[in-house]
């Protein structure tokens, strides 16, 4: 059964040009390399023609995987999102209890989870602890140091 996964209609526009880079362009590419190795001579004995082929493998392994990513993909309308509970595309400020510290995350899916930008995966310790809490809430999350907890300050869009 496929799961559905929800995206900014960036992102999902991103995924898109990417998969048709993959099957337009890198597929080119590959039967370029594959001919060129070819070109060399005994196929039995040629492992550039066998490096070749592998890579041809990999790269239409990726492409049924975007393929099933992107016809999964659902795009998350932003202004029907419920602010009053954490939930996915959600801006959730909150405070660690022990060390006072605030920061602001965005729940995101998988594919979007960038830390260092400030988005966190809705499967994620952090995003599942967070995940429909609503505002002065304490959210206890397992981490590598061990249980943290967070308070909920804030939730926007």
């Amino acid at each position: 059964m496929a799961k559905f996964q929800y995206y900014t209609q960036e992102k999902l526009d991103e995924l898109r040009a990417e998969l048709q880079f993959l099957k337009s362009q890198g597929r080119a590419d590959m039967a370029k390399q594959i001919a060129e190795a070819r070109d060399k001579g005994d196929l039995s004995e040629n492992a550039e023609y066998d490096a070749a082929k592998d890579a041809q493998g990999l790269l239409e392994l990726k492409i049924s995987k975007m393929n099933e990513i992107v016809a999964n993909a659902r795009v998350m309308d932003e202004t029907n999102i419920d602010t009053s509970k954490v939930s996915i595309l959600s801006k959730v400020k909150i405070r660690n209890k022990k060390s006072g510290m605030e920061v602001v995350y965005t729940i995101v899916s998988e594919e979007e989870a960038d830390l260092k930008a400030g988005k966190i995966s809705n499967s994620s310790p952090f995003g599942k602890g967070l995940f429909g809490k609503s505002v002065g809430d304490t959210a206890q999350i397992q981490a590598p140091a061990g249980l943290v907890e967070f308070e909920i300050l804030e939730i926007t869009r």
